[in-house]
């Protein structure tokens, strides 16, 4: 037996995972509260004996963690063209442990250096200019940066002609500063893996780190990345395969929390017939895109201001007041599990529209417009309409039976124009083992191959 321990520091739950890399199988799973307010550690040592009574005393070969304790890194960004920025900050962000809470664009004015102060963000990008293009608006824009108080660090990733100049300002502040290449060294063309790497380097150091797990480096092997990071690894493997061993192909997953909504995708998610046209920046193979205002607990009003009341009582079945009486309730008390008839019905709709809402962000659009030569479609963003595989995740849905019903529902959108999954089939992580075997992808691909393939590579649920 070849065991390997993996560990995933959630903010609500610490997840352990034993693997026995020889046959290969699972040879346990345990959890515990994370204890993320005070020791980090005890919750760990929790799960760690909870875990020991299901397998015994096992030697554990290797020990590899990833966390996405605190929520990730709150980051900001800064550019020169709103679009182009939001786009960049956002896929710099994929899968880094960072999540995009506000962006600027053009020279910053003293409002907005007021702004960032006050939002003090964990981590702050500026971008801005192609190679050899405008520099000077980025130039100034670092040295506005440099005079806001506060010490979080900023990855400069503009202009390489302003790099030198802007990097001697931040590094002369209070804010530590790393430098990557242009996120968009030309035109409607993305290079962001130099600068997320830096953001995942700056989430393991300031919030894995910081949660006291330091003492633990004796104990762990490493903590390999972001839970994101983790997750996104596996449904890479998972859809794309090995040598010799194919993958599922393209997929769409969704990550359902109390707090957040994250969506990945793994698709070309490109124009699908030739009378339509792609318009804007192509997006990458690999997606993810996470809704901080959307879940089950903590973002279930965001749930409300989305949808409408008149949409959650009609998949719901219940009275407005009802709905309000019982969201109020939720409120009072984020981990309340349903009790009744009622309370199972609200999370029914919680999770369809919540599921909903953050596919219709994912996903592109499509509209048609009028030229000289006659009618054509434009699309903006990844058509999934033909994507055949969805995985569900995430504590609000694994111990669900009726997931394939929430996600009829939740793709039962009338709207034409919408590039969400239509027909195909859903696979639920009953085990909770997508971020374990992301950790384990690099060291053990054959092994996290095919464990991934016994849970996924069956179909389970056919939606339409």
């Amino acid at each position: 037996m070849r065991p390997i321990l993996l560990i995933d520091f959630g903010s609500t739950y610490t997840k352990l995972t034993a693997v026995d890399c020889d046959v290969p199988c699972i040879l346990g799973r345990a959890q515990a509260a994370t204890t993320v307010t005070t020791d980090i550690s005890e919750g760990l040592e929790n799960a760690l004996d909870l875990l020991a009574a299901q397998t015994g005393g096992i030697e554990y070969s290797v020990r590899l963690a990833c966390s996405s304790a605190a929520g990730g890194l709150r980051m900001v960004a800064c550019g020169l063209v709103p679009e182009l920025t939001a786009k960049a900050a956002q896929y710099a962000a994929f899968g880094a442990g960072a999540k995009v809470i506000k962006t600027f664009a053009y020279e910053l004015t003293a409002e907005d250096a007021r702004e960032i102060a006050g939002i003090a963000p964990d981590i702050l990008l500026l971008v801005g200019g192609t190679d050899g293009g405008n520099s000077e608006v980025v130039r100034k824009n670092a040295a506005v940066i440099a005079a806001i108080p506060g010490s979080f660090p900023v990855v400069y990733a503009g202009n390489r002609t302003a790099k030198a100049e802007c990097m001697d300002v931040l590094s002369a502040s209070s804010h530590p500063a790393y430098a990557a290449p242009n996120v968009m060294p030309s035109f409607g063309k993305l290079d962001v893996a130099p600068a997320q790497q830096i953001i995942r380097d700056i989430f393991l150091k300031r919030i894995v780190l910081a949660k006291g797990l330091s003492r633990f480096q004796g104990v762990l092997d490493g903590i390999l990345m972001p839970t994101p990071s983790a997750v996104l690894r596996a449904l890479t493997l998972l859809s794309e395969g090995l040598p010799g061993k194919p993958g599922i192909g393209e997929l769409v997953a969704v990550d359902l929390g109390g707090a957040t909504t994250d969506v990945y995708s793994i698709a070309s998610g490109l124009p699908n017939d030739s009378s339509t046209m792609l318009r804007g920046l192509r997006e990458p193979y690999v997606k993810r895109t996470v809704e901080g205002d959307i879940g089950m607990r903590y973002g279930a009003l965001g749930v409300l201001e989305e949808a409408g009341m008149a949409e959650l009582c009609a998949v719901s079945g219940l009275a407005a007041e009802k709905v309000e009486t019982l969201l109020h309730a939720l409120r009072q008390n984020p981990s309340h599990l349903p009790q009744n008839p009622d309370e199972e019905a609200l999370d029914f709709a919680l999770a369809t529209l919540a599921i909903r809402a953050g596919l219709l962000r994912h996903a592109g659009t499509v509209e048609q417009v009028y030229t000289l030569v006659g009618a054509v479609y434009q699309q903006v963003g990844k058509d999934l309409r033909n994507v055949q595989r969805v995985l569900l995740t995430g504590g609000a849905l694994t111990s669900r039976s009726d997931c394939d019903g929430v996600m009829c529902r939740a793709v039962a959108v009338q709207d034409p124009s919408v590039l969400i999954p239509r027909a195909f089939t859903v696979t639920v992580d009953r085990d909770y083992i997508l971020s374990a075997m992301g950790l384990l992808a690099d060291m053990e691909p054959d092994a996290a191959f095919a464990l991934l393939y016994h849970h996924f590579g069956k179909e389970e649920h056919h939606g339409t």
